[in-house]
């Protein structure tokens, strides 16, 4: 973590009794030596992360000292194929991290055969075909962002896959369903198979997974519906299903998922070296109890990180970052009808996003509720009504994505984050009006005299419907007599009253034959 420049000097070679080098976070370039690893037999751990080294380090014929434990060539420049160790002791390897460099080829079985290797990290190679099987008991594997395929290899239940802790298989050409052996991840804490090309439901045996915090399944073909089993994933403070082809409604039981509560992402001492081998993949649970005699220096560190989206970027996760970062998104699939009112008791969430879906109805007034939200997306959605005057109380909200729905009426005063927010947050929905749209909307007539005001906002739902009976009835009757009176006073409008009347009545057919008159009065 400094700014060192140039070559490794090959001097270093000669420090026989070296046990641990930690040269990361710097700027040196050029090719590691070739005696670091051989002449060097008491090296237990080899530290060259994140720096511009280059060359083919681990092709050809390999061979290091007998106590090597932990390798990190992570983060550099590093190329061609990996080779066999034709020197040195397997066994005492513990952990392997040549992630983000330009290695090529395949896994050799040697890897996968150390018995002792717990952690071993391959992460954005280039790396091919099929991964192999050995006898390795891995809690930590990540072989993610590479372009192995076919099935998801199932001799990782060769793996004592009950010990794993984190597999990341994400970004591959991996096929198939989801294998059912995963059933037996008793104790995992990370599963990412993130875009690749699986296919099938959903496994309903997942939400069996109680001790899992982050589940990644994006980018895949799932379809069906969401399994309500995943609800009783409480401890899940990251689940990701989006860019699939999931259909039906949001099982309003995801309220249950409410993150962990203890810190499982948390930095431990790994090894108990009497200096601190730090990372990410171990967890309190993991102590190796290896002790030598050496100086105190928490030095050495490898950590576990997943991608997600939020506040419209794709980001990275890493660390002890994941204890408290907490996200749902189920964006981009088929999901149909309401929001559920429910997912609003997800207090502890940071980022919703439910965008490019079917869904209908109205934005939940307790969404209120998400006090901890950064970003909401519901943007390119069938949603109605108005935008709730409550969300101004979401002072920690970044980033509102509204969109391309049908909401309509006045927006929310531009108050606290409301202030922040462009046009470009509520963009396709042309009911919408007020700050900062460009469509005004209608004024409303002022009323200076307070109790004319309250008369003029009463509707004629809140009139007595007992004195509005009482009062139509008095009047029908004072009508009435009224009339009465009219013909009594006056013989003439009298006349013309029952001749009127007399004109409305028919002469009955037998009464004409007998020739007879007949005179109604009235």
């Amino acid at each position: 973590m400094n700014g060192l420049t140039g070559a490794i000097p090959s001097s270093i070679s000669e420090l026989s009794k070296l046990s641990m080098l930690d040269l990361s976070g710097n700027k040196l370039s050029g090719e590691v030596p070739k005696g670091m690893l051989t002449n060097i037999s008491g090296l237990q751990v080899l530290k060259l992360s994140e720096n511009n080294l280059h060359g083919q380090v681990l092709s050809g014929n390999l061979s290091w000292g007998n106590y090597l434990r932990g390798l990190y060539l992570d983060s550099n420049h590093f190329t061609g194929k990996i080779g066999t160790v034709s020197q040195g002791n397997l066994e005492t390897l513990i952990s392997m991290d040549i992630s983000n460099n330009l290695f090529t080829g395949v896994i050799p079985d040697w890897i996968t055969n150390i018995r002792g290797l717990t952690e071993l990290v391959v992460r954005n190679n280039s790396f091919k075909g099929r991964f192999p099987c050995g006898i390795a008991q891995f809690s930590v594997l990540d072989i993610s962002q590479n372009y192995f395929s076919g099935p998801i290899p199932s001799c990782l239940l060769n793996f004592q896959i009950s010990n794993m802790q984190h597999l990341h298989l994400g970004s591959n050409r991996f096929t198939g369903s989801v294998p059912n052996f995963f059933r037996s991840l008793t104790i995992i804490l990370t599963l990412d198979i993130s875009n690749n090309d699986l296919s099938g439901r959903i496994p309903k045996f997942l939400g069996k997974l109680s001790t899992l915090r982050i589940l990644l399944l994006r980018k895949n073909n799932f379809s069906g519906s969401i399994p309500k089993q995943l609800c009783k994933l409480r401890d899940v403070s990251l689940l990701d299903l989006s860019n699939n082809h999931l259909s039906g409604s949001i099982p309003s039981c995801l309220q249950n998922i409410t993150g962990g509560h203890d810190l499982a992402f948390i930095k431990r001492g790994g090894w108990g070296f009497g200096f601190s081998i730090e990372s990410s993949y171990h967890y309190e649970s993991t102590n190796f109890g290896f002790r030598p005699s050496i100086p105190t220096s928490e030095t050495v560190e490898t950590q576990d990180e997943v991608e997600f989206t939020t506040k419209t970027l794709f980001l990275h996760y890493k660390g002890d970052i994941l204890d408290y970062m907490t996200g749902l998104d189920l964006s981009c699939n088929k999901l149909t009808g309401e929001i559920p009112g429910e997912l609003g008791l997800l207090s502890q969430i940071r980022a919703l996003n439910l965008s490019h879906n079917q869904l209908t109805g109205p934005i939940p007034v307790n969404f209120s509720n998400l006090a901890n939200i950064e970003s909401l997306d519901l943007s390119s959605n069938g949603l109605t009504s108005i935008i709730p005057s409550e969300l101004i109380q979401l002072t920690f909200l970044e980033v509102l994505n509204v969109s391309h729905n049908n909401l309509s009426g006045r927006l929310p005063e531009m108050k606290a984050q409301f202030g922040t927010f462009t046009k470009a947050s509520y963009e396709g929905n042309p009911l919408l009006c007020g700050p900062p749209l460009e469509n005004k909307c209608t004024i409303e007539p002022q009323v200076t005299d307070p109790s004319l005001k309250e008369e003029s906002s009463e509707k004629w739902y809140d009139i007595d419907m007992v004195c509005f009976y009482g009062s139509s009835s008095s009047t029908c009757v004072v009508f009435l007599l009224g009339f009465v009176g009219l013909l009594y006073i006056n013989p003439y409008w009298r006349r013309r009253w029952l001749d009127m009347v007399g004109g409305c009545f028919v002469i009955p057919p037998w009464l004409d034959k007998q020739h007879q008159l007949v005179e109604l009065v009235v």
